[in-house]
């Protein structure tokens, strides 16, 4: 009976993360967004392309900057927001790259070939996402 319970359960839940999103333009020129898809209106479906990295990842960096640790991030961004959390609980100087805000930014994410966020630079060391510990492997 349990297992019933808890496969019936892990159902519900993985239904409830599924989520499509709409866009349409109503009569008056305005574009909308939502996971409704309203009768009265042709709708495209947006497909979404999720990119926070889920596993941390190291290669070598093909960027240098003057700054030795550099994140590329997003300001929605969990992963980036704890990386911005454990710098500064640590005292850890940083310069950090908001990709959807800052252009150039944008363009040396795009020319590393990054495909998720946050993407932290240590020297020539690039680690794709966050961990403490992997952030330490790199940093000393």
């Amino acid at each position: 009976m349990k297992y019933c319970v808890l496969s019936l359960s892990l159902l519900i839940i993985s239904s409830t993360a599924h989520c499509e999103v709409y866009k349409w333009t109503d009569d008056k020129g305005n574009t909308h967004f939502g996971d409704r898809k309203p009768i009265e209106f042709q709708v495209e479906k947006i497909k979404l392309k999720i990119n926070t990295y889920t596993n941390v990842t190291y290669e070598e960096s093909t960027v240098s900057h003057s700054q030795n640790v550099v994140m590329y991030s997003t300001s929605w961004c969990g992963y980036c927001k704890k990386a911005r959390t454990y710098f500064e609980r640590k005292n850890i100087t940083y310069a950090d790259y908001d990709i959807e805000k800052n252009s150039t930014a944008k363009e040396q994410y795009k020319a590393m070939g990054a495909t998720g966020v946050p993407v932290i630079l240590v020297g020539k060391k690039r680690m794709n996402g966050f961990s403490e510990k992997g952030f330490e492997n790199i940093y000393n």
